[in-house]
């Protein structure tokens, strides 16, 4: 689990193609210094697992499903990564509830700067509109932000200068595509109401 607090910006340096996978090379000397193989990382929202490391960097296996659903099979060398390290148990909470399992990939449609700041609009995907409501949480790249405005068709985030300095979301240009996950907990609210286990008073059938 993450918290979609960005640790690094990682840049990747190799990818190597296969019939129906990749394997990635990321630079990335912070996040690398306590690895081990078989951890966690998230790579722009992604949750891969570590398959060999050095205080540089770290290898990860990337499957087809992967790449078609998200980002990461648009990634060349050189790219920017937004990484963060799986969340200990003894560690702060800083975000919200990020499982690296993206849902969506959605479009930037514009940037509208602010005094330090900068507002940026993205399309809504029609099957996340009833999990995306205003001032909640969503994470975009798999950093960990909150929904400013919602129309039917779009929704908005207000980026903060650390956001813009140090994550990829800083350069995100109009047409540009993100990884989307929306919040975990309205998804099992909306299954529990489904299969009737929540009554409209809010009690929990057995």
């Amino acid at each position: 689990m993450f918290t979609g607090i960005v640790e690094e910006l990682g840049t990747l340096t190799a990818r190597t193609d296969g019939d129906d996978s990749s394997v990635i090379e990321v630079h990335a000397p912070t996040v690398a210094a306590d690895l081990r193989h078989g951890d966690s990382v998230a790579v722009d929202g992604v949750c891969l697992t570590v398959t060999d490391h050095t205080p540089q960097g770290f290898s990860a296996d990337v499957m087809a499903e992967t790449l078609t659903r998200s980002t990461l099979g648009r990634l060349r060398r050189g790219d920017p990564v937004n990484l963060e390290r799986a969340m200990r148990a003894d560690a702060r909470f800083g975000g919200h509830i990020v499982q690296g399992h993206v849902d969506a990939t959605t479009t930037v449609l514009s940037r509208e700067p602010g005094d330090r700041w900068e507002v940026v609009t993205f399309a809504l995907p029609a099957a996340l509109r009833r999990y995306v409501v205003l001032k909640g949480s969503v994470a975009l790249d798999g950093v960990s932000l909150t929904v400013s405005a919602r129309t039917d068709d779009t929704f908005s985030v207000s980026l903060i200068p650390t956001t813009l300095e140090l994550t990829t979301l800083g350069s995100r240009q109009p047409g540009e595509e993100v990884n989307v996950e929306v919040d975990v907990l309205a998804k099992y609210v909306e299954a529990m109401l489904a299969d009737g286990r929540v009554d409209a008073g809010g009690e929990v059938a057995p």
